[in-house]
């Protein structure tokens, strides 16, 4: 007999085997080509934005970010943004810690990417990262979540594993 938290592990690892090979990726953030016709591309609504901190050696740092918490907003993710406040950013959350890999297809806007751990402290970080690429971008381990801030935030306020995020999503 297989416990129940690790059949709901191993269900969840179906579920993701399953999308990565029907060429789904778990959570992606996209937009069309540069060279898309603007009709061809819409972003999606923004969502109401939360507040959230990120608590570094340099102090506490205040963001504003919508959420991405279902597979629908996960996917359309930063889909068409040009433009993001140097303040905000996106919040994409999951139901369970497991490893995560994110790609920049169809992106316009470079980003930072901060993995989290259910517990609020940064795992890992992928700084810089570029525009309508399709490699995948790690995790490196198991994360809960996956912050998107505009490129050079996170070595600006000094993100590295170890800091801790002050948010709802996060037991602490």
């Amino acid at each position: 007999m297989i416990p129940s938290a690790t059949r709901s592990s191993l269900r969840w690892q179906v579920i993701l085997t399953l999308f990565v090979v029907a060429g789904f990726t778990p959570v992606i953030s996209h937009a069309q080509p540069a060279t898309a016709d603007a009709q061809e591309c819409r972003p999606a609504p923004e969502r109401p934005r939360e507040n959230l901190q990120i608590v570094t050696a340099s102090g506490k740092h205040p963001f504003k970010v919508e959420v991405a918490r279902s597979m629908e907003q996960r996917a359309k993710g930063l889909m068409c943004r040009q433009t993001m406040a140097r303040d905000h950013g996106m919040l994409f959350t999951f139901d369970v810690e497991m490893p995560i890999h994110m790609w920049m297809k169809n992106t316009y806007l470079p980003l930072d990417m901060v993995f989290v751990s259910r517990a609020g402290v940064v795992t890992a970080v992928a700084a810089n990262t570029m525009p309508f690429s399709e490699e995948l971008i790690s995790s490196g381990g198991p994360a809960y979540a996956v912050i998107e801030l505009n490129s050079g935030v996170a070595e600006e306020l000094g993100i590295v594993a170890g800091a801790s995020v002050i948010h709802p999503a996060f037991h602490h």
